[in-house]
């Protein structure tokens, strides 16, 4: 399979659209994005949740910052994208071959991701 991208489209408020080189095509929701984010922080809290049902999600995830969004994302070399969020995170550096694992449409509830291993 290819990773590659052939185009990337933010919508700031729905989400991230790709449209990968073997013809493709993926819709990732901003919360989606942001709860799969392959960070080091957002990993822990998954595993948390993972095995605590009444883990609680942190207060600076929805605090006073309105609904989430993505106030800006950047390319990282050739192999990712990084996002930055209306919460303050932009940690997660999502390779393209992470944002097919966590694909909404093919893995709806992602468990345990190549980011969790």
């Amino acid at each position: 399979m290819d990773d590659r991208p052939l185009h990337l489209d933010l919508d700031r408020e729905r989400g991230l659209s790709v449209e990968w080189s073997d013809g493709g095509k993926s819709f990732y929701p901003i919360a989606h994005l942001r709860r799969y984010s392959p960070s080091a922080d957002a990993r822990s809290l998954r595993e948390q949740m993972a095995t605590n049902p009444l883990t609680v999600l942190p207060a600076s995830a929805t605090a006073g910052h309105g609904p989430l969004t993505a106030v800006d994302a950047e390319l990282v070399g050739h192999y990712a994208l990084r996002i930055r969020f209306s919460d303050g995170h932009d940690t997660g550096i999502f390779s393209w071959a992470y944002l097919r694992e966590i694909d909404p449409a093919t893995n709806p509830s992602p468990r345990r991701t190549e980011a969790d291993r």
